[in-house]
C-alpha cells in the first residue's frame, strides 16, 4: 500500500512540475515577444539599451 501511495505521489509531483514548466515556457515567449517589440518600436536611432 505504501508503494502505491508513493508512486501516486511521484506521479502527482511530475504532473505539477510539467504544468509549472509549461507556464515558464509561456512566460518566456511573452517576454521574448516584448523584447523584440522593443527593438521594432524604439525611439530614435540611438542605443537599444537604457543604461
Amino acid at each position: 500500500m505504501l508503494l502505491i501511495l508513493l508512486g501516486l505521489l511521484l506521479a502527482l509531483l511530475f504532473v505539477g512540475l510539467g504544468f509549472a514548466v509549461h507556464l515558464f515556457w509561456i512566460a518566456a515567449v511573452v517576454f521574448f515577444l516584448a523584447w523584440v517589440a522593443g527593438f521594432a518600436f524604439r525611439r530614435g536611432a540611438g542605443r537599444w539599451y537604457w543604461w
